[in-house]
């Protein structure tokens, strides 16, 4: 699947953000998703299920807060 597959979970309490997550990395199966999440929790949560399913992550915090994750496979 071409491009970057963006996964908008901002607003949503867990474990709804990694469940989104999941469910993008399954269904793009490699390549690069960016998720976007707004507590530190959520970030981790996310890192953590993509790293168990080999996704390489990348974290960076947005000036509006929230965080900003890349995966890639």
């Amino acid at each position: 699947m071409a491009g970057i597959h963006t996964v908008d979970a901002r607003g949503l309490s867990c474990p709804h953000p990694a469940m989104m997550t999941r469910e993008a990395i399954v269904r793009q199966g490699s390549g690069t998703i960016e998720v976007l999440v707004d507590t530190a929790t959520s970030r981790d949560n996310c890192a953590r299920m993509a790293e168990a399913n080999g996704w390489s992550v990348e974290t960076e915090q947005s000036r509006e807060g929230g965080f900003r994750l890349v995966l890639r496979k």
